[in-house]
């Protein structure tokens, strides 16, 4: 597109025609609105609401769209908040709250909004909630800094209309608005939440029990761990291809227990059947599997930061911070066994941080490491350690498929090598904040990338910790000049060409400093009712947009 031409105005759905004045916000009371929409939408037709009950390991952290990145709560959320932008099945960038853009020059972009929506309580959206949003996704108690990368500031050019300035190019801006949901700023100010609840605290907001966005569904009720229920917006602007009214979720951690309820029909759909139980699913008359390659890494990480380990029986040294000791780990795990036995063949095996589709992915760069004890013993006798040591190694138990068993089979495995590995699991809740405050030596984490472009994965995991989302989720903080400036060359280059070797660069300089040991790209089973309709999604979420209960 040439700088400073006619807006790109992307194809959009129908919207009301209403709209606000310049410079007020209308409200209205949402208790009649929704009265009034229920009673002409549902009142002829009520045979017609369909509920859709599903289930899966853990539930959201939080209810606050700007304070914990996890995937399975920003899936969630898009069902309530939207964004500017998002991706229809194909991954295509599609408008949601924005209707058009155009790129000024080379630092600014400007995004016309949508008119005639409204937040479920009946405020009406327009600029101000977009550049308080964008703000408050940059606010220091924020955890999704690594979506605001590269952005100065954001201004209202009226109110409709926003202007985006970067600190420079930024090739991948549009796709990590993907990830940026709208909050109404009077809803905000008026509930003392205008800055993101911090998850390293146990602190509240309003924002963390309470929701009011502009999406297909409404917040009904949420009970942490035990229950959430949504249910339609009868006044949302978008087109809607499913029938699905009502939407319960069911956090349900044993994996025999979501399988249960499954067959017996308590629910319609497990985002997360174990592979043990796809056999038996596959072979039930009335059930139905979908398989889908996730953009999901799993990986572990290690503190090559503090000089001495927490709980290790080593003093007065780091022994993750010796290559030759990160390396005899990564050698100690029999990848194909976890491969074959732990996941059943449901797995990728990875020898990087990436999965074949996101941009940057190369043969090159996905290279193992071979399994081999003898040469991770000879690694550790190098470097000081023949008998090995005793390390702190930290799991989720509900987070990723199978993750605490994985995590059980690398502790066998490095115990062969001397290395005797203190596991502990925890549920996804209090696990994310205690890895974020620096408090494991060893720990799991599965990485998805929302924007399909590698620096998602390399200013977050590999980026030393810094400003402007940089190192969010390197929680081991391993630090690499060299690697720090390829980042920032990636953050800015125009050129695909040269931007991908600088990425497949920083891929192999990640694989030579062992930075993490990667394990696999998930595969994802989804297992549902026949009498569900769905499609799947490389990102792991529910388009509720489109499903279907016949």
């Amino acid at each position: 597109m040439a700088f400073g031409t006619r807006f790109a105005v992307i194809p959009s759905l129908p919207i009301s025609k209403e709209t606000t004045g310049m410079n007020t916000k209308i409200r209205v009371h949402a208790t009649v609105v929704a009265t009034v929409a229920c009673v002409a939408m549902f009142g002829a037709s009520a045979a017609l609401a369909k509920t859709f009950r599903w289930a899966s390991a853990s539930d959201i952290p939080t209810w606050d769209i700007h304070s914990q990145n996890n995937a399975l709560a920003n899936g969630i959320h898009a069902s309530v908040y939207e964004s500017l932008f998002y991706y229809n099945r194909k991954f295509e960038l599609e408008p949601m709250l924005a209707t058009g853009y155009r790129q000024v020059n080379p630092t600014q972009l400007r995004i016309t909004l949508r008119q005639g929506v409204k937040f479920h309580d009946g405020a009406a959206f327009n600029a101000d909630d977009a550049v308080f949003s964008l703000n408050r996704a940059m606010d220091k108690t924020s955890n999704f800094g690594v979506y605001t990368q590269g952005i100065d500031r954001v201004v209202k050019v009226d109110d409709f209309t926003i202007d985006i300035f970067t600190k420079g190019p930024n090739p991948v801006l549009l796709r990590q608005l993907t990830e940026l949901r709208m909050m109404d700023k009077d809803w905000a100010e008026k509930n003392k939440s205008t800055s993101p609840k911090d998850i390293k605290t146990k602190d509240e907001n309003f924002a963390h029990r309470n929701a009011n966005g502009t999406g297909p569904f409404v917040l009904k009720s949420w009970e942490q761990d035990v229950r959430l229920v949504l249910t339609r917006n009868p006044n949302w602007w978008g087109k809607m291809d499913g029938n699905v009214t009502e939407i319960v979720y069911t956090p349900i951690r044993a994996e025999a227990t979501r399988v249960a309820a499954l067959l017996s029909g308590e629910v319609d759909m497990v985002l997360d059947p174990s592979p043990a139980d796809l056999p038996r699913l596959r072979q039930s008359q009335a059930l139905k599997v979908m398989d889908g390659a996730e953009n999901r890494t799993i990986f572990l990480g290690m503190d090559q930061f503090r000089d001495e380990l927490v709980g290790s029986n080593v003093k007065g040294k780091n022994p993750l911070k010796d290559v030759r000791v990160r390396k005899a780990l990564y050698q100690a795990i029999d990848i194909q066994a976890i491969h074959r036995n732990t996941m059943r063949g449901l797995s990728q095996v990875t020898g990087t941080l990436i999965s074949p589709q996101v941009n940057g992915w190369t043969k090159r760069a996905d290279v193992r490491y071979p399994y081999d004890v003898e040469a991770a013993k000879k690694l550790l006798a190098d470097a000081g350690y023949p008998q090995g040591f005793e390390v702190d190694f930290a799991c989720p138990n509900n987070r990723y498929i199978n993750d605490e068993e994985i995590c059980q089979a690398i502790t066998a495995m490095w115990a062969r090598i001397g290395v005797r590995a203190k596991l502990r699991t925890l549920p996804l809740v209090t696990y994310f904040p205690m890895i974020q405050r620096y408090e494991a030596s060893i720990y799991m984490l599965g990485w998805g990338v929302p924007t399909f472009d590698a620096l998602y994965s390399l200013q977050s995991l590999v980026r030393s910790v810094g400003a402007g989302g940089d190192g969010n989720y390197n929680v081991g903080r391993y630090s690499n000049p060299q690697m720090d400036a390829l980042v920032e060359r990636i953050k800015k280059e125009g050129d695909p060409k040269v931007r991908n070797e600088l990425i497949e660069r920083a891929l192999l300089l990640s694989h030579e400093d062992v930075s993490h040991l990667p394990l696999h790209n998930q595969v994802i089973p989804w297992a549902m009712k026949r009498n569900v309709d769905m499609y799947h999604r490389a990102d792991n979420r529910i388009d509720m947009r489109a499903v279907k209960v016949n």
